[in-house]
């Protein structure tokens, strides 16, 4: 928004005709007289401004730009000392959903951020744009999958921000802020760390691309591109198929159920691979495999996946390791021409339900 300022006052060159608005018979005198006083009255209304905490001027001026949309209330207009370039540390008060957030700057202000690059779900089925996702079709089943992923996007950004001090830097290829105007940011634990929450959000299959311009756009399509063919979060999309990956990064990486031969006489022929594809360990000790049948095998003590690690669960019986587990069924378990794996946690609760 531009405030009205008044005309400016030209002073007539030594051979121009006189003002026609000048006051007759003024000099030189007169007017440094009131150039001085208009010197003063202006200092004193900035002084006073000072004093009473008027606005200053922003530093990060509001641009259209790569903002993702989304209701939100107005951002404050963050003081001269903030230098969004430079990077700082702010504290995070409130995340509205996986890629927005109000956060409190170091001089007490208070502002609303965009994760730049990256677009999670909107909440809610009536709001989300199956079009905007490859893969996810524009009807019922496709919206209630993009907003259930929505709400595991937020909450997982809950999770690891909320109340907590994060540095925050805009990039100079992208503008500073969105046609909201919310800074668009990267967000990062602190000034060291290599890899931005946004990117994880890409990484872990919270989040597409929003593909404006900015200095990672290439890295970030590289992964989403990753994500999407490794069936991540919310590119795990199948019609009534259900997830095959949880919000924790175990995922249902393969099921090879029509064993070689007789399936019930080589039932190691017939196996499961979960493999862990986020950035954390992760234990399933008390986890349960399941088919549609109710037949269930518990995964025992010591299993922890590390970042990147798989375990095969066959359906016949072995000795277990970190790598691979025996149901010792009494017969196969997974039926060759379609069945559901349901994987639940220690508390039973269903992480994931797919169906092949």
């Amino acid at each position: 928004m531009h405030t009205n300022r008044p005309d400016a006052v030209s002073t007539p060159d030594s051979g121009s005709d006189p003002d026609p608005g000048a006051t007759p018979g003024r000099d030189r005198g007169e007017l440094e007289v009131a150039a001085g006083v208009g010197v003063v009255l202006l200092v004193g209304v900035i002084a006073v401004a000072a004093i009473v905490g008027g606005p200053a001027i922003a530093a990060v001026p509001s641009l259209p730009g790569g903002d993702g949309g989304g209701a939100d209330r107005p951002a404050s207009t963050a003081t001269a000392e903030f230098d969004a370039a430079a990077g700082t540390t702010v504290t995070v008060t409130e995340v509205v959903d996986g890629d927005t957030m109000h956060v409190r700057l170091p001089d007490g202000t208070r502002d609303t951020i965009r994760l730049l690059g990256v677009d999670t779900p909107e909440t809610g089925s009536g709001s989300v744009s199956p079009d905007e996702w490859e893969s996810i079709p524009d009807d019922a089943d496709g919206r209630a999958w993009l907003s259930g992923w929505a709400d595991r996007a937020s909450a997982y950004a809950e999770d690891r921000l909320d109340g907590e001090e994060v540095y925050i830097e805009t990039d100079p290829n992208a503008d500073a802020r969105g046609s909201y105007g919310r800074l668009l940011v990267y967000v990062s634990q602190n000034d060291t760390t290599e890899v931005s929450f946004n990117r994880r959000l890409i990484d872990r299959g919270y989040a597409r691309l929003y593909d404006t311009p900015f200095t990672e756009r290439s890295a970030y399509r590289s992964a989403e591109a990753a994500a999407r063919d490794d069936g991540l979060g919310v590119w795990g999309y199948e019609a009534g198929g259900g997830t095959t990956t949880t919000d924790d990064g175990i995922a249902v990486a393969s099921v090879t159920a029509d064993a070689p031969g007789n399936d019930h006489e080589n039932r190691n022929g017939e196996f499961i691979v979960l493999e862990n594809r986020g950035d954390e360990p992760v234990s399933l000790d008390g986890w349960t495999l399941a088919d549609a049948a109710g037949n269930t095998h518990t995964v025992p003590e010591g299993v922890v996946l590390e970042p990147g690690d798989r375990v095969t669960v066959y359906s016949g019986a072995g000795t277990d390791s970190g790598t691979e587990l025996y149901w010792d069924a009494d017969s196969a378990v997974w039926n060759n021409d379609g069945d559901t794996v349901i994987l639940r946690d220690q508390s039973g609760t269903v992480r994931i339900e797919y169906a092949y």
